[in-house]
């Protein structure tokens, strides 16, 4: 009998002397997708980002853009990704609007993703022409009270940041805007610029150069009171719309099931990354706020984002169509 149990001791001990040891994640290239199309300030991030992992994690990270659907078609791409940490999605804005936008979707935003963590914020500005009459939140609600639906604001398309920028400064101020959606940023505020088009809330990185310039006139910005980046320009809140806020930002995904100690190697590398003055040099003209943290934070802030939005999608009967 002792002489059986030294022979299986020895067999098992050959086996496990053959199995491959398990390496350490990570051990290959890892994949970034970015859901939108080449260029721009989502690319910039993703480089910066993706550049940041590679250099903590000792691989190369490499930038795939699969634009299409709104985001879905990069997004989902992600989420029907095996979960073993080597593919991720650059998520923004668009996530968290989505399921409320969206009458298809394919996936479940609150269910098929691992949440990495949050790269950071930013904010729109409500911005318009410099001969125009607007130079304030009260001016734009006192005329629009006067007249409803004699105002009218440009967006680069329905369901984006600056689209809805607007519908939340309606529902809160109680006033009529128009909305009228551009296929680009670059025509909507050429719009606003020649006066076509009363106002408009793009990102603060494509006004920023302009309002320098003169070419606009900053009115507000939608971060929170207190809290505005925009030098010498006070917030939508403060000036009369107490709680009004919109949030740009960008945040990691990975598909759901990722081990829970790939995905906090994953979040450390991220938050390493971040916070190099480096990075935030090269982020500080898009207006980019870095906010690090736990998966948990980022999960929480997104799906109350969904919470938000969905509300103002509902009310505001908002449609892709």
């Amino acid at each position: 009998m002792r002489r059986l149990v030294k022979l299986g001791a020895a067999v098992v001990g050959g086996l496990l002397w053959t199995l491959p040891a398990q390496a350490e994640y990570p051990d290959r290239v890892i994949k970034l997708v970015v859901p939108f199309p080449p260029g721009g300030g989502v690319d910039l991030v993703a480089r910066l980002v993706g550049q940041g992992i590679a250099e903590e994690l000792g691989q190369p990270v490499v930038i795939e853009n699969k634009p299409g659907g709104g985001t879905l078609t990069g997004t989902d791409f992600v989420a029907r990704s095996a979960a073993d940490g080597y593919t991720l999605v650059l998520a923004s804005f668009a996530h968290a609007v989505n399921p409320s936008l969206q009458p298809k979707m394919p996936y479940d935003t609150a269910k098929a993703f691992q949440p990495i963590g949050m790269i950071g914020r930013s904010y729109n500005v409500l911005v318009t022409s410099p001969t125009s009459k607007f130079k304030t939140v009260g001016d734009i609600i006192k005329a629009s009270k006067e007249k409803p639906g004699s105002l009218t604001y440009a967006s680069q398309g329905i369901g984006t940041s600056a689209h809805l920028a607007g519908e939340l400064f309606k529902n809160l101020g109680g006033v009529e805007i128009v909305h009228v959606p551009y296929r680009g940023v670059a025509q909507a505020l050429q719009d606003v610029l020649s006066g076509q088009v009363q106002m408009m809330w793009p990102t603060s990185a494509a006004a920023t150069g302009l309002i320098n310039g003169g070419q606009l006139h900053a009115v507000a910005s939608t971060a929170p009171a207190g809290k505005s980046p925009v030098p010498g320009v006070s917030t939508i809140a403060e000036q009369g719309l107490p709680g009004y806020v919109v949030d740009g930002w960008y945040g990691v995904y990975a598909p759901a099931g990722t081990p829970k100690d790939i995905a906090m190697k994953l979040n450390a590398s991220l938050n390493r990354v971040v916070q190099k003055a480096e990075f935030q040099r090269r982020l500080e003209p898009e207006g980019l706020v870095v906010t690090p943290g736990t998966p948990e934070a980022f999960d929480a802030f997104v799906q109350g984002e969904v919470v938000r939005w969905n509300k103002i999608v509902v009310e505001n009967k908002i449609t892709v169509d």
